[in-house]
Formats: C-alpha cells, structure tokens, sequence
C-alpha cells in the first residue's frame, strides 16, 4: 500500500498540502508555547513584587493558556483530531481503488487470499467462501433456540433448521424474504384501494353536498319569489281599494 501510495500523483499532491497545513498548525502551537514561557518568566521576575491575589490571578491566567493550548493540540493532533480525520479522507479514496483492482485480480487470476505485507492491515482481500461468520452465528443462535424451544413442532423445526447448511439457509432467508416482501406489496395495494375508496366517496359526498346546497339555494330563491309576488298584489290591492 505504502509503493502504491507513493505513486499516485493526486496522493501526492493532497499529501503535499496536509504537510503545508500540518505545519502550519505546528507553528501556531510553538507560538502559543513561546507566549506561555515568557508570560511564566515575567511571572517569575516579578513575583516577589506582587501581592498574593495579584500573584493569583497570574498564575490562574496561564493555566487557562495552557489548558487552551492542550485543548488546541487535542482539537489538530489528538485520536480525533483534525490530522487523524483529514488523513483519513486523503487515503480513503486510494485505498478504495486499491482494493478494487484487488478484486479485480483476484476474480481474474482466481486468488484466495491476498496480504498487504508492509501494513498493519494485513490482509486486505479473501474469498467470500472462507468467512465464516455466518457459520458462527448460526451455532450461536441455535444455542439461543434450544434454550427457548417449548413443543414437539418446535423441537423438529429447530433440528430441520440445524441440518440445514449455509446455503440452504440462505435460499430458506431468501424465500422467507420474498414472502415478506410480497406480503408488504398486498399490504401497499389494499392500502392505496382504500385510499382511492375513500378519495372517491370524499368526491361524491362533496358532490352531494354541492348540489344539496344549489337545491336549498334555488328553493329559497323561489320561495322570496313567490313572497314578493304576493306582497306586491297585497299592495296593489291595498292601493285599489
């Protein structure tokens, strides 16, 4: 990884720059530490002419720099730090390439292993065939079942599940998957038919609603017409005799 890494032009060039920014940050500490030292010397010269709470308040202002200073190197320098962090994007990217075109050979000339031997990383590609983390697990849950196994039909299902291998439980998983999955789709449908159902039977009762409400509009309307007929006749009437 390291003669990789030592290699690739964009590396280069971004490490160049953390470098110039790792530097920089170096520079601001050392600068803080000189301020400190001289601040503890001018202390030290004067001390004999200060009062005690003078003597005090001196003291308590440089341990707040250097509890500011330790607080800065943490914050650049420390396990997550901006170093750690930043060196982390720099590589990442790489390392993703490398071990993609590990893959790559390894599928093309049909490797099983392959070991990084001048990191601490170690192997950095195996077959898939050779984990055996689901092999684990599944001795670990079986251990759990039998534990919790209370009839008859729970004991045969656990031995069928035992017998089972890897695979078979994988195509078991899977099935059990697809049966959820279209358990979820029948779940979806009945769903949006009662929301359609219930969007159509919103419709027609606003319909409803809106013709009621032109009904009792036009009656009315008929209704003031017929009174206003009849007052005017009453006054002409009225006015005749």
């Amino acid at each position: 990884m390291d003669y990789i890494l030592q290699n690739i032009p964009e590396y280069q060039e971004a490490s160049s720059q953390l470098d110039n920014r790792v530097q920089e940050w170096k520079n601001e500490i050392d600068a803080k530490r000189r301020e400190i030292s001289e601040i503890q010397t001018q202390l030290e010269n004067e001390r004999a002419l200060l009062t005690k709470e003078l003597l005090e308040e001196r003291e308590e202002d440089i341990k707040y720099l250097q509890d500011q200073l330790t607080e800065y190197q943490q914050k650049r320098f420390g396990p997550g730090g901006d170093f750690i962090l930043q060196k982390k994007q720099l590589i990442k990217p790489i390392q993703d390439q490398v071990f993609t075109a590990v893959q790559e050979i390894a599928d093309r000339r049909n490797f099983d292993f392959i070991f990084d031997r001048t990191s601490e990383i170690g192997m950095i590609y195996a077959k898939s065939n050779y984990d055996m983390s689901d092999q684990v697990l599944r001795i670990i849950t079986r251990a759990a079942n039998r534990e919790q196994i209370e009839t008859r039909q729970d004991r045969r299902e656990l031995r069928q599940a035992e017998n089972r291998t890897v695979a078979q439980d994988s195509v078991v998983q899977a099935r059990a998957q697809a049966s959820e999955n279209a358990k979820t789709e029948r779940e979806l449908y009945i769903e949006q038919r009662r929301r359609e159902r219930d969007s159509l039977r919103a419709a027609k009762k606003a319909e409803f609603e809106a013709r009621r409400e032109r009904i009792l509009k036009e009656r009315k309307a008929a209704q003031d017409s017929i009174q206003a007929a009849r007052e005017a006749a009453k006054q002409t009437k009225d006015t005749i005799n």
